[in-house]
């Protein structure tokens, strides 16, 4: 493994155990064994690595999302996004600091775009069970999107608040009630 791949792999760990704000270089060239110029070399600043670090985590899935069982129960999904956010609350909240700098930072901020465009496509899979490439985009912009939201939502919840947080089955039964809300056609 190069400095590069070590630096992205510390990257990693430093967030899921420290967070973001609270990573310093000398974290991250101390757990990949690297100089702390290693960093500007292959990344321009620490930033940069670990907002790759942050991006490739949430794009694998497992070690931000827990291992997919595959299959479309919303329950287990549910069940398993929750567990995420108490597991790895650090990395969490990571994200949503990165939500929150990427507001002053254009080029962060098409960057956290993008990846909400491809997580929308892996939130229509996940739940539909269909892959991604045959997913159509009016799939993605409606069941990618509002389970984007919900995720996203549900997050904030139980990293905030985890003891009033909704459960899965919660979340299940909130969407039944709201379906018998929805009007027909608009």
């Amino acid at each position: 493994m190069g400095n590069r791949e070590k630096l992205l792999e510390a990257a990693r760990q430093c967030l899921f155990t420290k967070g973001y704000e609270r990573t310093t270089v000398r974290d991250l060239s101390s757990a990949a064994g690297v100089s702390m110029a290693a960093i500007g070399y292959h990344f321009g600043s620490k930033e940069a690595l670990l907002n790759q670090a942050l991006f490739e985590a949430l794009d694998s899935g497992d070690q931000a999302f827990g291992p997919s069982a595959g299959d479309t129960d919303l329950g287990a999904l549910w069940r398993r996004l929750i567990d995420a956010f108490s597991v790895n609350k650090t990395f969490w909240t990571a994200n949503l600091e990165t939500v929150l700098r990427a507001q002053r930072d254009p080029e962060l901020r098409e960057q956290l775009a993008a990846g909400l465009r491809q997580g929308r496509s892996g939130m229509a899979r996940e739940v539909t069970g269909t892959a991604e490439t045959e997913l159509s985009e009016a799939t993605i912009r409606t069941i990618g999107s509002v389970q984007l939201a919900l995720v996203s939502g549900l997050m904030m919840q139980h990293l905030t608040d985890p003891q009033s947080a909704p459960t899965a089955d919660e979340v299940l039964e909130g969407l039944r009630a709201l379906a018998a809300y929805l009007p027909e056609k608009t």
